[in-house]
């Protein structure tokens, strides 16, 4: 690790919409992937950053490994809480952990990780630029 990540979550909240459910009436298990974006961009924000400046500047931050585990189902119209936090900082990739819970009862619906390699123009891995590693990093 070139930096220790920073240890504190940042939180986001999300209404479940209609379209987030299945037929049973609970939050589809892919629709989890896009409560970890939604953490992962308000992280982001939270600490001054946007993906669409990096996007700008020629860098791509795919996951290229990704975990989830379900514990409780959130229905429609239920207000959820995205806990991120960022788990490692490598020269090249970087973790993010995550856990989602029902606000109204404070139930652990889903618990989570991602990782991210950070690519350059050409498409191949590279270091991830200053700002962003800043941006990751325990403040001092």
């Amino acid at each position: 690790m070139l930096l220790k990540p920073d240890p504190i979550a940042v939180e986001a909240r999300q209404r479940v919409i209609y379209g987030d459910t299945d037929q049973m009436g609970v939050v589809y298990y892919a629709n989890y992937l896009r409560f970890f974006e939604l953490g992962r961009m308000e992280y982001f924000r939270a600490r001054g950053g946007r993906y669409s400046e990096l996007e700008a500047a020629g860098f791509a931050l795919p996951v290229v490994h990704v975990e989830a585990d379900y514990r409780a189902s959130a229905k429609y119209e239920d207000v959820v809480v995205i806990r991120t936090t960022v788990t490692e900082l490598r020269r090249a990739s970087f973790g993010f952990s995550y856990e989602i819970c029902r606000e109204a009862d404070g139930a652990v619906l889903c618990t989570g990780s991602t990782v991210h390699a950070c690519l350059g123009k050409t498409g191949r891995p590279t270091s991830l630029p200053p700002p962003l590693a800043k941006l990751l990093a325990e403040s001092p």
